[in-house]
């Protein structure tokens, strides 16, 4: 399945790892948001925590890969993520969610890399959120 990622921390555009790994092989980026999500200080980049229905909304940007370079930059972006599938100690895991674009309001299915059920349990019992849910505001 060839979604679109949402993407929140380092892989930002002007923020480090989006040169390093999505820097000419986008077909497009577009601001969009991550409803019923808490944003945690993580060291050096930030954990996003599903709360649904008491979360608050996290701000990134919708990354469109090209076709050509998609396989690829999923294959990276896991291991980026630290993401094993199946694996419970996985630091992030990736899922599907619908993100809103916020030019047009539209929902769109994304794939979006979250805490991992160890990290999530750890942050929710004691993490430093990032208040307003941009990683960019962080202080």
């Amino acid at each position: 399945m060839t979604l679109p990622f949402f993407v929140y921390g380092t892989l930002r555009p002007g923020e480090v790892n989006h040169d390093l790994f999505l820097h000419g092989r986008t077909r497009s980026e577009a601001p969009a948001r991550l409803d019923d999500t808490v944003l945690y200080a993580g060291p050096g980049y930030p954990y996003a925590v599903e709360e649904p229905g008491g979360g608050d909304t996290v701000t990134g940007e919708l990354i469109t890969a090209l076709p050509e370079s998609y396989g690829a930059l999923l294959t990276e972006l896991d291991r980026l993520e630290d993401y094993v599938p199946g694996d419970p100690r996985s630091l992030y895991v990736r899922v599907e969610r619908k993100v809103v674009r916020v030019s047009d309001g539209a929902a769109v299915r994304a794939w979006v890399y979250v805490a991992g059920p160890g990290v999530a349990a750890r942050l929710r019992a004691g993490g430093t959120r990032i208040l307003g849910g941009d990683w960019r505001g962080r202080e």
